[in-house]
């Protein structure tokens, strides 16, 4: 039986199909994730909150990539773009640092997914939850959130 969390209930609203993966919840970083389930990680998406003029938005990059503020700045129309405070973004979604998911947020934010993940016949996000991530296609994610893809992402360096 899947976990119950905000992110997956939405998901069972919008009736898009999902898959809920699980992994040991003391692991801290997405790399390691991926490699818990044994997935590319290319395919699953890190969740990062931004703050950008007056408001925040989320950026969902690959574990296996890094957040390029500038071309995220631009993609949103705003002069920079920095990560945002982690007090401030566990009161804007709802969700504490770690487990931050891009479904079901207190407040919906802006969110961009990297283009990167358009051609993957599906990616990985949290479920809001550490050690519970859910699978689903980008297109999928992008519409249950209203999300842009963007190039916003570097290899890491």
């Amino acid at each position: 039986m899947a976990p119950s969390t905000r992110a997956i209930a939405i998901l069972d609203q919008s009736r898009v199909p999902f898959r809920v993966h699980r992994y040991d919840p003391t692991v801290r970083d997405g790399r390691s994730a991926a490699d818990a389930l044994g997935i590319d990680p290319r395919c699953v998406l890190k969740t990062l909150v931004v703050a950008v003029s007056d408001a925040m938005a989320v950026a969902l990059v690959p574990v296996s990539a890094q957040l390029d503020l500038k071309a995220l700045a631009r993609a949103l129309g705003a002069r920079r773009a920095l990560i945002a405070e982690v007090a401030d973004v566990e009161r804007a979604t709802g969700y504490r640092v770690g487990a931050i998911s891009p479904l079901g947020q207190r407040h919906a934010l802006t969110t961009v997914i990297d283009s990167s993940a358009r051609g993957l016949d599906a990616v990985l996000v949290s479920a809001g939850r550490r050690g519970v991530e859910v699978e689903l296609s980008p297109t999928d994610l992008a519409a249950v959130v209203g999300a842009t893809f963007e190039p916003i992402s570097n290899p890491p360096g």
